[in-house]
């Protein structure tokens, strides 16, 4: 199943994306639940469902099977694919934290700084946290900081969580993943050589726009990701290419180890840290104001656009 965050002129609402055999349609989940299956108290986000329904979204899933199968009511919001608008599947998630999970990058971006990479890397699934606040949907701007000369994308993916958690063993913390999206972290690479040289992260140098979208895969449509592979294109020409089969954690034991005297909420967005090869910083070479950014994950995870821009100084 596939849900979404969808932008109209109405605001914003969660949809799930209905095949039906005169074509697919994205439908909004609190419209046709109301007007379907009876539900007067629907929540109208994407969060608000997982809240209420846990990782198994069955309101969504519900309203797909009925959808589906039967006549669409008049009062019931639905766009088709190519009018369709994503606004980031959780534009306000409680927290994000993103992963550094893929040897591939972290031996190259690493070495690029005459650097090896640590044995720390090898026992602990480490991670940074995030601006939360800073989402954008396909097809929306990403604005780097002012003078910002190295401007860069990550080729990323994001698991969504369905359930809350506190102190989580890894099967406890895969069990309440919702799904699965494609995330582009933008990074300004001349501010982060700068603030990382203090040996605090790289916050202030990602915290400006992170992509999200432009739907969230639910597990077991996802099922084993690891053959799948995402393409950047950079003004419709193919930089680079990555596969997800490189991770060296699972989704359980990243969430687990971060969820260790601390909690988490459903909505709440972990990223998977750069694939191998995803970034303009390992082929150094990068974008500028203007140009156009897609992930392509193919049929099941879509493409995630977003254009560059570059603030005055």
């Amino acid at each position: 199943m596939r849900v979404a965050t969808v932008r109209d002129g109405d605001g914003l609402h969660a949809a799930v994306l209905v095949r039906r055999q005169d074509g697919a349609l994205w439908v909004s989940v609190p419209d046709a639940a109301l007007a379907v299956l009876g539900d007067e108290r629907c929540p109208e986000s994407v969060a608000g469902l997982l809240w209420r329904d846990g990782p198994k979204l069955l309101t969504a899933r519900l309203v797909a099977e009925a959808a589906g199968e039967g006549t669409v009511p008049r009062a019931v919001r639905r766009w088709t694919p190519e009018e369709v608008v994503f606004a980031p599947p959780i534009p306000h998630p409680g927290s994000f934290l993103d992963f550094y999970a893929f040897e591939g990058h972290v031996r190259a971006s690493r070495a690029r700084r005459g650097l090896d990479v640590p044995p720390e890397w090898y026992r602990y699934p480490v991670y940074y946290r995030s601006n939360h606040r800073s989402f954008i949907g396909d097809r929306e701007e990403a604005w780097f900081p002012p003078g910002e000369t190295k401007m860069d994308f990550e080729v990323e993916l994001a698991a969504v969580l369905g359930a809350p958690l506190a102190g989580p063993t890894a099967a406890q913390a895969q069990e309440a993943i919702a799904g699965y999206c494609l995330l582009n972290d933008w990074s300004a690479r001349s501010l982060q050589r700068e603030v990382m040289a203090v040996g605090l992260g790289p916050s202030k140098a990602k915290d400006f726009a992170t992509s999200l979208g432009p739907w969230i895969v639910t597990t077991d449509e996802a099922g084993d990701l690891t053959g799948v592979e995402i393409a950047a294109r950079v003004n419709g020409r193919e930089w680079c290419r990555g596969s997800l089969a490189g991770m060296r954690w699972r989704w359980g034991e990243m969430i687990s180890f971060a969820g260790a005297e601390a909690r988490f909420e459903p909505g709440d967005v972990f990223g998977s840290g750069t694939v191998a090869g995803g970034c303009g910083l390992e082929l150094d070479r990068f974008i500028e104001p203007g140009d156009v950014v897609e992930l392509d994950g193919g049929g099941l995870l879509g493409t995630l656009s977003g254009t560059a821009r570059r603030k005055e100084g």
